[in-house]
């Protein structure tokens, strides 16, 4: 255990330093330095802990990563987020309960965790703040990666890696079955008679894992267009004042664009440039998109795009490559088209072309 410590330690106060190094640093690569380093600490501590008192302190890795996580993916995906003194708040269960545990040096202990003892109390308060932390700050960051993640299917036509955020969603995932394991292991522990350290030393080796993720992936994040960034003023067409017959206006404008003028050629293609040529604010034509044709803005201009593509592979006398073929009709890279045109017709392109009888 002792060894796992000192690398969780290495590791994360080296990540914290490769992001504050990093070139073009952004807000959110500061605050996943200064989140590393907190974590750096935290397991730094640890260590010190098994050091000097031969045993773990009650400390909750828990309390200083929901919140970290949560405003972390603010930082990425909110135009108007900016760090403040404020925020500081959100790391002050954290750091109470960390120096009162030092204070009346509380181990961790299931064995002992219940005993009414003179310090029942603060170890009840400790867990309820821990699970209330988890409640909160879990679904918190599920929901802004998930409303990120739709802004982007209605605004642009071609996604690239670094813009999807799903390694930020994969972490928020597995971050929450992490906590739930956790729960359920420490109360298997706890009845079952296991080893009182059994939850330490799960939550520890997961966190290991969390940081060898988010520094190697926190490192090749790059800064999100504004284009792409939510904020609190989009309006929602729950409370629309289109009627039907503007809806079907709207809709055939849509459709001719695409089908009459082939704007779906664009590889630029965006939902401004689409506003823009229509003359139609873009809730509308959101709503429309959504609502009535059943298709996000990312699906609808990429169904076009593949039928141009189905069309060009079954053409004899076409000659050009699957990847220039992809380039011709809108897809700005490789893996995008490979990964729309399956995700669409079942097939990659490259079976596609193949099940063409000669």
């Amino acid at each position: 255990m002792k060894t796992l410590i000192w690398i969780g330690f290495c590791q994360s106060l080296f990540a914290a330093i490769l992001m504050f190094k990093k070139r073009e640093s952004s807000l959110s690569d500061k605050i996943l330095s200064g989140w590393l380093l907190l974590l750096s600490a935290d397991f730094l501590s640890c260590g010190i802990n098994y050091e000097f008192f031969e045993k773990p302190l009650l400390s909750s890795s828990f309390l200083l990563f929901n919140p970290a996580l949560y405003l972390y993916i603010c930082s990425l995906t909110r135009s108007n987020f900016k760090l403040k003194w404020l925020h500081i708040l959100h790391l002050a269960p954290f750091i109470i309960f960390e120096i009162y545990a030092y204070r009346i040096q509380q181990s961790f202990s299931l064995d002992t965790f219940f005993i009414k003892d003179v310090h029942y109390i603060f170890r009840m308060v400790f867990g309820a703040a821990t699970i209330i932390s988890w409640l909160v700050y879990n679904p918190l960051s599920l929901v802004l990666v998930h409303k990120y993640r739709i802004r982007l299917h209605n605004q642009l036509s071609n996604i690239e890696r670094n813009e999807n955020l799903s390694w930020v969603l994969a972490v928020a995932i597995f971050y929450v079955v992490y906590c739930i394991l956790a729960f359920l292991i420490t109360v298997v522990a706890y009845y079952e008679k296991l080893n009182p350290l059994t939850p330490h030393i799960y939550n520890y080796i997961s966190l290991l894992v969390l940081i060898y993720v988010m520094s190697f992936y926190g490192l090749k994040q790059k800064v999100l267009p504004k284009l792409l960034l939510m904020d609190e003023q989009l309006i929602p067409y729950k409370n629309s004042t289109l009627n039907k017959k503007t809806k079907e206006i709207i809709k055939l404008k849509i459709i001719d664009y695409f089908e009459e003028q082939k704007g779906f050629l664009n590889p630029d293609l965006n939902m401004d440039l689409l506003s823009d040529s229509l003359k139609i604010p873009k809730y509308q034509l959101t709503e429309v998109l959504n609502a009535d044709i059943g298709k996000s803005f990312f699906q609808f201009v990429n169904f076009y795009r593949v039928e141009a593509v189905k069309q060009m592979l079954v053409d004899p006398k076409n000659k050009y490559s699957i990847e220039a073929i992809g380039y011709e009709c809108g897809f700005t890279s490789k893996s995008s088209f490979y990964t729309v045109f399956k995700n669409i017709t079942g097939v990659t392109p490259i079976s596609f072309r193949k099940s063409i009888p000669v």
